[in-house]
């Protein structure tokens, strides 16, 4: 006659253990790279983006702008990203797949602008035709920086934190985890009372207890 153990086999992992740890480390990795994607966009779009030259009396006059001059789009979407990132763990199913889309959206919107700057002139063209008086100046010598493409890989990283929440974000926690942890309310402890006090019956009553029942404690 055979037995059969209930003893998990040495090596092998329940599946809710399994789904726990993936659920910290895509939790922990997604933190990272929105936090980081976020950051290195913010920075970079501070950064110099393109420089060149407007001729003006004097000669050539020499011209920069930063990411913010060329546009103000990745500094916009990191920002939205950002907010994302903490939203999603104010939000529960359906409403954290949708803020956990929004971020992913933003990352992609980062990347696409900050592409999209790497070789616009525009910018220098309005400071060249401030600077010569000429409205139909334009920039000479121009040049491009690698920061747009730093930008870009910040909005990668945020693109990267969104996937990851639409993925793995129902297994992470919710703020409200700590006080309701299966979602039910907790009991009301029951306030002691005294029989020989009338009030507290009546008391006891309105809350919807049993004065004649057993001392909780």
């Amino acid at each position: 006659m055979e037995y059969v153990t209930a003893v998990p086999h040495p090596g092998s992992e329940p599946a809710f253990a399994r789904r726990a740890r993936s659920g910290r480390r895509s939790l922990a990795l997604a933190l990272l790279c929105g936090a980081l994607g976020a950051a290195v966009a913010l920075l970079a779009t501070r950064q110099q983006w393109a420089e060149g030259t407007a001729s003006v009396a004097g000669g050539a006059f020499p011209l920069t702008a930063k990411g913010s001059d060329v546009t103000g789009v990745p500094a916009a979407l990191a920002i939205v990203g950002l907010a994302a990132l903490v939203a999603v763990f104010a939000v529960r199913r359906s409403g954290r797949v949708l803020v956990a889309l929004l971020l992913a959206l933003s990352g992609a919107g980062t990347v696409a602008a900050a592409l999209l700057g790497a070789s616009d002139s525009s910018a220098l063209d309005e400071k060249a035709a401030e600077a010569s008086g000429d409205t139909s100046a334009t920039v000479g010598a121009l040049s491009h920086t690698g920061w747009p493409y730093v930008a870009a890989a910040g909005g990668a990283l945020i693109l990267l934190a969104g996937l990851l929440a639409l993925r793995y974000g129902r297994l992470w926690p919710a703020m409200s985890g700590r006080y309701e942890r299966d979602g039910t309310p907790r009991p009301r402890k029951a306030e002691p009372v005294d029989p020989d006090r009338p009030e507290d019956m009546w008391k006891a009553l309105d809350r919807g207890e049993d004065p004649t029942g057993p001392d909780p404690t």
